[in-house]
């Protein structure tokens, strides 16, 4: 994928509605760029000899080819996000080596997820950390919130924890606080497992972050966040 500004995305769907369903989630989302739409495989083939092309949204179930054999024949095909409203096609799928397999009718906060993922495989992966060490990130890993109208992009690794209100999340940050519609479920399922846990319905907290714990607390910077009794196996052996 080219270290760019903006992804340029092709949609691949024989089915107009599904076509409409992704333009509008990549307008959303000023990080993406919509490139063009195909109805088929073929058209896929003839547009990718005259554009250039990071991140194909592409239906499987199409006519005359499906979109597991289009990336078979593609020496070098874009990456790949399925979007698809069959499930049996997820192994073969990743062992295509997509990014990430969408099921219809595709919700906002999923593609903002597979997204999020698109872009870290541009980032070079991490050496492994010591034993005693905590899981970090890479330093420029980040995934995007909606704030308002805007797509807010958030570091990972300056990420304290993530609070739940009701109807909205707060992410706090080293910089402030940014404050999301969506479910904290949602963003849970944004952020990588190995750095993040779920302490308590209304709560995430970054791993590293972390200052100090008890059986039922988690201290980060003068916060402190409790440890539900559901999560405390969980967080447990996390923390030792």
């Amino acid at each position: 994928m080219q270290n760019s500004p903006t992804i340029k995305c092709l949609i691949v769907d024989d089915e107009p509605p599904a076509r409409d369903i992704l333009r509008r989630y990549i307008g959303e989302m000023p990080m993406l760029e919509l490139v063009g739409e195909c109805a088929n495989a073929m058209e896929v083939l003839s547009f990718l000899q005259k554009h250039s092309v990071d991140l194909l949204f592409l239906d499987i179930r199409m006519p005359q080819l499906k979109g597991t054999e289009l990336i078979k024949i593609l020496k070098n095909p874009p990456r790949v996000i399925f979007t698809t409203a069959h499930a049996d096609y997820a192994l073969e799928g990743y062992e295509l080596d997509i990014v990430d397999y969408l099921l219809k009718p595709i919700q906002f906060d999923r593609f903002v997820k597979a997204v999020s993922k698109a872009f870290q495989y541009a980032l070079p992966v991490a050496a492994p950390a010591v034993e005693t060490a905590p899981p970090t990130v890479g330093k420029d890993a980040f995934v995007y919130f909606r704030m308002d109208r805007k797509m807010v992009k958030v570091i990972l690794a300056d990420i304290m924890y993530v609070e739940s209100m009701k109807d909205y999340v707060k992410i706090h940050t080293c910089d402030g606080v940014i404050i999301t519609k969506q479910s904290i479920s949602s963003v849970a399922a944004m952020l990588p497992e190995e750095v993040f846990i779920r302490t308590h319905r209304s709560f995430i907290v970054n791993i590293g972050k972390i200052r100090s714990y008890t059986h039922e607390l988690i201290e980060i910077e003068k916060m402190e966040i409790p440890i539900g009794k559901l999560f405390r196996n969980g967080v447990r052996k996390v923390l030792g």
